[in-house]
């Protein structure tokens, strides 16, 4: 099985598929950590979306196809890439189901607010999860592309709503 963990900046992505990797002894890949990688000492001066969302894509490819080689070998993974928006979720487990690999969607359902607190936090104490400082605008930018799951959706996916 594959899972897709979702949810919108600051919900604790991370910290519960850090979780749920121990529970399920899974590997974990997060869009964080392979952009912070491969992709933050070229960052420009003047980052823009464009140039951040197409290494996103990148890096969004070639963890799947990590996930999708260890589905094959029946070994669940757990795909950390924000999965920000309907489209990008629909896209991914559209591929892992016609691989012949089970998905599963964990939503993560936190507040704006206290998700910004956490934020706050994070970028304060740069603790085991921090990997780059999230500005407010860098928040507020997010917010307006984040597309909760429906329920429609969390039923095709074998969701599981994470209220935390």
């Amino acid at each position: 099985m594959i899972h897709l963990v979702c949810g919108s900046t600051g919900a604790g992505k991370t910290t519960y598929a850090n979780r749920l990797r121990q529970q399920l002894g899974a590997l974990h890949l997060s869009i964080d950590d392979w952009m912070v990688t491969l992709f933050a000492a070229d960052t420009p001066s003047q980052g823009s979306w464009s140039w951040i969302e197409e290494r996103a894509l990148r890096c969004e490819r070639q963890m799947l196809a990590t996930a999708l080689q260890l589905g094959r070998a029946g070994l669940p993974s757990i795909l950390d890439l924000g999965l920000q928006r309907a489209d990008q979720r629909r896209r991914v487990a559209e591929q892992v189901v016609s691989a012949g690999i089970r998905v599963r969607l964990h939503f993560l359902d936190v507040e704006a607010d206290e998700r910004w607190r956490r934020v706050q936090a994070r970028n304060e104490e740069q603790g085991e999860t921090f990997r780059l400082k999230v500005t407010r605008p860098m928040f507020d930018f997010i917010e307006t592309i984040w597309q909760p799951p429906t329920a429609d959706e969390m039923s095709a996916l074998d969701g599981v709503r994470i209220a935390a």
